[in-house]
């Protein structure tokens, strides 16, 4: 008898191809429902491989054109060999020469649940199913048949059945309207299907962002100049040429000579990116005379600056190496004959020259792009920005009575966004000529307000003669320097910002590029000892880095840690070695962490709190990753403030089902007239978080919750259990109440989780939900992207202040502990 996978490890060679290897078989995963899987193949043929997970290994089938939703329509599936379970999550390239040589993404996945006895169905050719996936669900039967294919394979049909998922084909193609994978979103068989169709032109596009760092990193680089002006985007689609700014506001009308420029290089459908600029008379940009130029319409005459074509003539170029689409760009300029078209070069020379260039000609820094990156549309890495000064945008909150002879205002108060709100962040009075303080004068004017926009008040000094303005007006400032008190030193008044939201400016801070190379392990006064030890492979990421990030992010985690006992997951090794939980302080010295009142935990070491940036960076610096707090705050400790439902799946479930099951606990939250704020957990699942009045004591809020998640269970018995255990959770979701008793505890909001990639768990508004693509959507790496990004707190309006009533209880059919 062959042994288990012998037919699929015979067909690879395991030291070229990407695919996992079959050699030892995992076999079935415990406690967890059978799992299944579409993969795209653009092999050969482009075809669908089916897979079922049974005894270990995933059952396959290829089908050819696809699953389809129309009971009808019976889909060719013929049977192939088995493959490993690993097989499930592969997405890649198999090398040529291989078998199968082509791309393979994730369609589909999710659970199987068979009708009747898996292996006799098997056995008897008529296997009865539901399918729970990310796109397909619903009941499905895979039916063996007496045709005769190539070889020895044997033909079966894959059909769906008719219930309220089935839809007729000529109404929906499910094939066609989700090409992409689950996983990552990527496509496949690009090549083949230009030559019949080229890639639609997306109607808006996202411009790529740069990071701004405090020196360049190693590796291979390009460099160009950093344009003083505005980003703009331009698109050419069926012979139009449009403009729009870096948020979508369409310019077209504004430039119109630049837009005959465009048309005059008659591309087809392209966007191209580029920042507007007006040079002076020493071809150098001039941002107070871009500003003028349009405040008076004489923006005729301005410099489109092109470094990036993501599309260009129907090429989707938005995955090709940087070098590759600049020179397509450079290219379609060939034969541009306009002066207000330029081509922005990138030089040879050493970056520090060029820097050191820029600045000694007043320019503003240096953009660095990392050659082979593709365009994603986000902030990332793989663009850095070095600026000559500090420089950056800030919210103008009021301003000062003007002194002597000047006339409009003295000096501008300035203010950046925090978790807490808008912050003072010091204030301007140098860089305006008369022209711009009358400009800028008549637009404070109709802002004015009696009372201040700032989260907390100035000091008698700072706040004398101000006059407070809605926070809406943007201006760049370059600057000196910030102080320790988070001020700006030496500023000058560059020029008014209508291209970035008010809610978006927030304070820039310079990333190292390798933390490893700083010439200090010191955060704040917390040395940081084996800085370059890895804590998580798969990023790379490092102690210093780690504690780096929570320094950085702290005024976002403290007021979800300040006044809460906290649990420490230490992994003093990284997160692939040792792990361990840590209540109490006990004779573990961390930096700065505060030691709570020992009458809290009676018979313990005193219960810790962390209630500062430098107790954040010292947790880090004795080994820990994750940070979970109690529901309760240290002053009330027998009286919870909050309680949790943790929901908790079955690994194999698709993302889509927890989705659904956090929309209907939070229906069933909203029925009762509790308030509740979602965000991830940065592992599995989603927690549900419900504030509360200081009143009932742990008992009854804990029983409350079990109320809650056993009233769920017996609505919907077929998703949801309140009893723990794997053995209980098998392709359910666990509504995990336990974490609301005394001495439990929650991962804190912001908190880093000790899993590969270092995800992050992440408030969100219940309007993002349904975008949610993932628990650890957000990690070390791209969370504070999202968060300079908000344009407001996803979790306003949470406060303490919801009472469990009796009437909560009867309509869960429960009543409280005596």
């Amino acid at each position: 008898m062959p042994k288990p996978l012998s037919e699929y490890n015979r067909k690879r060679d395991f030291d070229i191809t990407a695919e996992p290897s079959g050699k030892t078989p995992a076999g079935k995963r415990k406690q967890s429902a059978l799992s299944f899987v579409i993969q795209k193949h653009d092999a050969r043929n482009l075809h669908y491989d089916f897979r079922l997970e049974l005894d270990g290994v995933l059952k396959s089938w290829a089908v050819p054109k696809g699953p389809s939703l129309d009971p009808s329509q019976k889909r060719l599936a013929v049977h192939v060999e088995d493959h490993p379970l690993s097989y499930g999550g592969f997405e890649g390239n198999i090398a040529a020469g291989q078998y199968g040589a082509g791309d393979v993404i994730v369609w589909d996945r999710g659970v199987w649940q068979p009708h009747d006895d898996p292996h006799k169905a098997y056995a008897a050719g008529k296997l009865k199913f539901s399918l729970i996936g990310e796109k397909l669900s619903g009941d499905w039967a895979l039916v063996r048949t007496r045709l005769k294919g190539s070889g020895d394979k044997e033909q079966w049909l894959l059909i769906k059945e008719k219930d309220h998922q089935a839809r007729a084909a000529s109404d929906y193609d499910i094939v066609q309207a989700q090409p992409n994978s689950v996983l990552s979103g990527a496509s496949v068989g690009k090549a083949k299907t230009r030559s019949k169709k080229k890639p639609t032109l997306p109607s808006q596009l996202t411009p790529q962002l740069a990071t701004l760092v405090d020196r360049a990193p190693d590796g291979n680089w390009q460099y160009e100049i950093k344009f003083d002006g505005y980003r703009m985007l331009a698109r050419v689609r069926d012979g139009e040429v449009r403009l729009f700014t870096r948020n979508g506001h369409d310019w077209t009308g504004r430039l119109p000579r630049q837009v005959k420029a465009l048309h005059a290089l008659k591309l087809k459908d392209s966007w191209l990116d580029g920042e507007l600029v007006s040079l002076n008379g020493d071809g150098l940009p001039d941002f107070q005379a871009l500003q003028n130029a349009f405040d008076s319409g004489r923006s005729l005459d301005l410099v489109y600056y092109l470094f990036d074509a993501p599309f260009i003539n129907g090429q989707d170029q938005c995955d090709a190496p940087v070098e590759k689409r600049r020179a397509a760009l450079k290219d379609a300029l060939a034969g541009n004959s306009s002066q207000l078209l330029r081509f922005s070069d990138a030089f040879s020379a050493d970056h520090r020259d060029i820097l050191e260039s820029a600045c000694a000609l007043h320019l503003e820094g240096v953009i660095g792009k990392r050659l082979g990156s593709p365009y994603t549309g986000t902030r990332s890495a793989d663009w850095i920005k070095l600026k000559c000064r500090r420089r950056q945008e800030f919210v103008i909150v009021g301003y000062t009575q003007p002194q002597g002879s000047r006339s409009g205002f003295g000096a501008l108060l300035l203010a950046v966004n925090e978790a807490s709100g808008l912050v003072y962040a010091g204030r301007v009075g140098t860089g305006f000529n008369q022209a711009a303080l009358k400009h800028i004068y008549a637009q404070l004017t109709p802002l004015t307000r009696k009372t201040s926009p700032l989260s907390k008040p100035l000091t008698s000094t700072q706040g004398q003669g101000v006059h407070w303005v809605e926070p809406k007006l943007v201006g760049e400032v370059q600057f000196a320097e910030w102080t320790r008190t988070g001020l700006v030193r030496h500023a000058v008044f560059i020029g008014l910002r209508s291209d970035k939201p008010a809610a978006q400016v927030v304070h820039e801070q310079p990333l190292a590029p390798d933390a490893s190379t700083r010439p200090s392990n010191a955060i704040g006064d917390v040395t940081i000892t084996h800085a370059d030890r890895i804590i998580d492979p798969q990023s790379g990421t490092q102690k210093q880095k780690l504690a780096q990030f929570y320094n950085d992010i702290s005024d976002w985690i403290l007021p979800f840690l300040r006044h809460r006992p906290v649990s420490l997951l230490r992994a003093p090794e990284g997160i692939e070695g040792e792990q361990f939980f840590q209540k109490h302080a006990e004779r573990l010295a961390i930096p700065h962490i505060k030691q709570l009142d020992p009458t809290l935990d009676p018979g313990h070491a005193r219960l810790m709190e962390i209630d500062s940036a430098a107790a954040l960076v010292g947790a880090v610096q004795m080994g820990t990753v994750e940070l979970h707090t109690w529901g309760a705050t240290s002053d009330k400790i027998e009286t919870p403030d909050l309680f949790v439902l943790d929901l908790d799946p079955d690994p194999a479930l698709p993302w889509k089902t927890m989705l659904e099951a956090a929309q209907l606990t939070l229906s069933v939250l909203d029925e009762l007239g509790l308030q509740a704020f979602v965000k991830t957990s940065g592992g599995k699942g989603l927690h549900l978080v419900v504030p509360l009045g200081r009143r009932d004591g742990w008992d009854t809020v804990k029983a409350f919750t079990k109320a809650i998640a056993q009233f769920m269970t017996q609505q919907l018995p077929e998703r949801f259990t309140a009893t723990s255990g794997a053995k209980n959770r098998v392709g359910k979701i666990f509504i995990d109440y336990l974490r609301n008793a005394r001495g439990a505890s929650t991962v804190a909001a912001y908190s880093v989780r000790a899993r590969p990639g270092l995800p992050v768990s992440v408030p969100i508004s219940r309007d993002e939900l349904l975008q949610l693509r993932g628990a650890q959507q957000w990690t070390v790496a791209n969370v504070m992207e999202r968060l300079q990004g908000l344009k407001a707190d996803p979790w306003a309006g949470f406060a303490h202040r919801q009472k469990i009533s009796k009437k909560m209880w009867d309509k869960l059919g429960a009543n409280p502990p005596e």
